[in-house]
């Protein structure tokens, strides 16, 4: 997985910019293929899902969203989230303390 072979995931790789709060910025050594990204990373439930609420709000049906996070409860939030409301949940990875979701509006909201 991510070992830049056809059809495998991109990898990405995390630095700490500031150890006090927990951010952290993606180094990608591929482009993502998603329309855009959301940082959630130093964020406690249940902000990281009212963020994406409102990102997924101003996306139009079809287009995709790539989220960072850092607050583990996104592994049970994101994945609700995206079955109750019709997204599709595409890829969904952990690398040490971060999360990455990459997710396609559906028709629903």
């Amino acid at each position: 997985m991510g070992d830049g072979s056809p059809g495998s995931p991109p990898r990405i790789e995390f630095s700490v910019d500031n150890p006090d709060n927990g951010r952290f910025s993606a180094q990608r050594q591929s482009m993502s293929d998603c329309d855009s990204q959301l940082d959630t990373s130093g964020l406690f439930c249940p902000e990281p899902v009212m963020m994406l609420h409102s990102k997924i709000r101003d996306m139009a049906v079809g287009e995709t969203v790539e989220v960072l996070a850092t607050d583990p409860a996104t592994t049970r939030d994101i994945p609700k989230f995206c079955n109750f409301l019709g997204h599709d949940l595409y890829y969904q990875v952990e690398e040490g303390d971060c999360y990455i979701y990459r997710l396609r509006k559906g028709g629903a909201a």
